[in-house]
């Protein structure tokens, strides 16, 4: 048979078995008397068990309510851990937030605005997983991720999808390179250079697969991650085309970027989201600060 005991009656229950009178004990709770003994009577009625043997001289507990006190005090204990626990959860004083992230904005946007977001908010665990746009995705469906930066659009029954920025292509290569100071540049001239590519998952790839089709790039090799392709350039193998959410990798000596402008060659960053689950007060306020802080020169 279910009992539902409340909490008042429980604080009355202990002040009384500590104070061992009904005048005091109600005084500790702020209650009248008969407020009170109200209390300890329905809580009694309730259990079907007498809990205090009380004369006009003093008030003590029986067996059932010295075994009862016991019981009383850690559930009040639990149950005032947990009001504290939500309420520090809201107050952002804790918490956990899970990120999906392309590692190209993990590895440069992002750090200072989890750096500001750990400032503001220190109790608060952080879990980045800095993968491709398909891993992502799954993070975010899976529940794993409370939202997800990507370079696919993911609008379905379970996941919601909004533009977060756009990231505009750049050529990368040597300042010794002829491409370095050609008054114009065009695909045309790029596709003639030896070209060092990303690998065909990454969303970089495929952005600059489609724009320059049906044209092929003359690749002398592809590489997984784009501080490779900054190494192979430096060394003069050849040039690379990048977004500009990936140009601190090539702020280095001895190398050029300069903006390409070509139809179709932007690069589109989508948060994603799910549809049936509402963030957590943590990730909410991660959520915030992150559209708060979108890349300034990419945006549009």
């Amino acid at each position: 048979m279910q009992m539902d005991v409340s909490t008042r009656q429980l604080r009355a229950f202990v002040a009384l078995a500590q104070q061992r009178n009904f005048t005091r004990a109600a005084a500790r709770l702020h209650l009248s008397q008969p407020a009170f003994s109200a209390l300890i009577r329905s809580l009694e009625e309730l259990l079907g068990v007498r809990l205090f043997d009380r004369n006009t001289r003093k008030v003590e507990l029986t067996p059932e309510g010295e075994s009862f006190e016991e019981v009383a005090q850690r559930l009040l204990a639990d149950f005032d851990h947990a009001m504290t626990d939500v309420r520090d959860h809201v107050a952002r004083r804790r918490g956990r937030v899970s990120l999906a992230v392309l590692p190209s904005l993990a590895a440069g946007w992002l750090p200072p605005v989890l750096s500001e977001f750990h400032a503001l908010y220190p109790g608060i665990d952080l879990d980045v997983a800095d993968v491709l746009s398909e891993d992502c995705l799954e993070r975010v469906r899976s529940g794993s991720a409370d939202f997800a930066l990507a370079a696919i659009r993911a609008d379905s029954p379970e996941l919601r999808t909004e533009v977060f920025c756009s990231d505009r292509f750049h050529l990368v290569c040597r300042a010794d390179h002829p491409l370095a100071t050609a008054p114009v540049l065009r695909l045309r001239d790029l596709a003639s250079h030896p070209f060092v590519q990303l690998a065909r998952t990454s969303s970089v790839r495929q952005y600059l697969d489609a724009a320059v089709h049906p044209m092929q790039m003359n690749t002398l090799m592809e590489v997984e991650q784009l501080a490779t392709v900054m190494g192979m350039v430096r060394s003069g193998l050849g040039i690379s085309v990048v977004p500009a959410l990936t140009l601190f990798h090539f702020e280095q000596p001895g190398l050029v970027t300069r903006p390409l402008q070509v139809a179709g060659l932007t690069r589109r960053i989508f948060l994603i989201r799910r549809r049936d689950r509402s963030l957590s007060a943590a990730a909410q306020a991660l959520y915030e600060l992150v559209m708060r802080k979108k890349p300034d020169e990419q945006a549009g």
